[in-house]
């Protein structure tokens, strides 16, 4: 079992920052890549950004430039600093790992970003 407790986010005005945290709890398993997906109203959800175990980082296209995606190996955690805020970034930020060893993903219950003015 991993459990994924997100916290971070809010209410931010345009070109504002936040930063979003996720820890998960300890896993008998190995967490290989963690990642951030976000979800806005009658929308699909999508990739933000991940972060494999080594260190590797992939951005979606709309965020590359503005949002930073980092972890914490050792305590398990993985966090999101998003600069430059835009109200098309407002979304249900969720956040993902997933357990290759086992061939499982794990989702938390999300945190909200609305960007507003």
């Amino acid at each position: 079992q991993v459990q994924l407790v997100e916290s971070g986010g809010g209410l931010v005005q345009p070109g504002g920052s936040l930063r979003l945290s996720c820890a998960a709890a300890r896993s008998i398993f190995s967490i290989n890549t963690m990642g951030w997906y976000r979800q806005a109203p009658g929308k699909e959800r999508e990739l933000v950004a991940s972060i494999a175990s080594g260190g590797t980082t992939n951005y979606a296209d709309s965020v590359k430039g503005r949002f930073t995606i980092s972890r914490d190996n050792g305590k398990g955690t993985v966090y999101l600093q998003m600069n430059n805020l835009k109200p098309e970034d407002t979304a249900v930020y969720y956040c993902n790992a997933e357990v290759v060893a086992i061939g499982m993903q794990y989702w938390g219950k999300g945190t909200l970003v609305t960007v507003s003015s």
